[in-house]
């Protein structure tokens, strides 16, 4: 079931902003690594966390002006490198978000995302999962 750790599904060592980092630089990391959530960490403690959703409530008419601390989200649920899947998968249907950072004490070493659990249940129901990343050519365009 939901029984592993949190850790054998999450990304390590996630890429990271800090508070000096541009709505700009953002969405130039979100569509370069195909992402969605950055957690926002000074002297290395996490102090926000930014989203899509984030950028598409708060549209900057500069971003190059905008501080990710201007938008980002600083309440923040996150997890223990210790919980369980199922914990998270919990937490993301009771709240209706999408990413968790994952921590070892006060170290960010993680972060674990709807599609990840979703990822995690469906590779266990089928064994030779093909993701639609994996076959489909960002270059093309249709008319």
């Amino acid at each position: 079931m939901m029984n592993e750790a949190i850790h054998t599904i999450m990304t390590k060592n996630p890429i990271a902003l800090s508070p000096k980092h541009t709505i700009a630089d953002v969405e130039s990391l979100f569509k370069h690594h195909r992402i969605h959530h950055l957690p926002v960490l000074e002297e290395g403690n996490l102090i926000g966390l930014i989203t899509t959703y984030d950028l598409w409530n708060h549209r900057s008419s500069n971003p190059n002006e905008t501080f990710v601390t201007d938008v980002m989200n600083t309440r923040i649920v996150k997890i223990s490198i210790n919980d369980k899947i199922g914990t998270a998968a919990e937490l993301f249907l009771d709240n209706r978000f999408h990413a968790l950072p994952v921590m070892d004490g006060d170290k960010l070493v993680g972060i674990v995302t709807t599609f990840d659990v979703l990822k995690y249940e469906f590779k266990k129901e089928y064994d030779n999962i093909i993701l639609y990343k994996d076959v489909f050519d960002p270059n093309l365009r249709t008319a």
